[in-house]
């Protein structure tokens, strides 16, 4: 199998799991309790999902989150998707990011997602 992410959910290596997604620990975490949610068909962005996937992600999001915040007692999040190479994908199967953010984890956290491209000035 050459998809890292096919494999994970093949042997069951998530934490959570819904019907058609599961969630898994990032394995180079930006933050502590930093979570990828995987759906369980092969696809390759977000753009690739049925409406029936998004909901499903959304819905297993709304459970890590409780999860998280019960485990780490996070201070914020950032939740998004990398699509394509050119957008920082780097496994090719859909993944949402769950990135639980503390206070003082970077000195100003203004801005948040839009960090991103650092040069642009928004």
């Amino acid at each position: 199998m050459d998809c890292v992410f096919c494999e994970l959910i093949q042997n069951k290596g998530f934490y959570l799991e819904s019907e058609l997604s599961v969630a898994v620990f990032d394995s180079f975490p930006v933050s502590v309790g930093h979570t990828l949610i995987i759906p369980k068909r092969h696809s390759e962005t977000y753009f690739d999902l049925t409406k029936e996937e998004i909901e499903d992600m959304f819905n297993l999001s709304l459970r890590v989150k409780e999860y998280l915040d019960s485990e780490f007692q996070p201070d914020g999040y950032n939740v998004g998707f990398n699509c394509k190479e050119a957008g920082g994908q780097t496994v090719m199967h859909t993944h949402m990011h769950v990135i639980p953010r503390y206070k003082g984890d970077i000195e100003n956290p203004r801005g948040g997602i839009r960090k991103a491209v650092s040069k642009k000035k928004i």
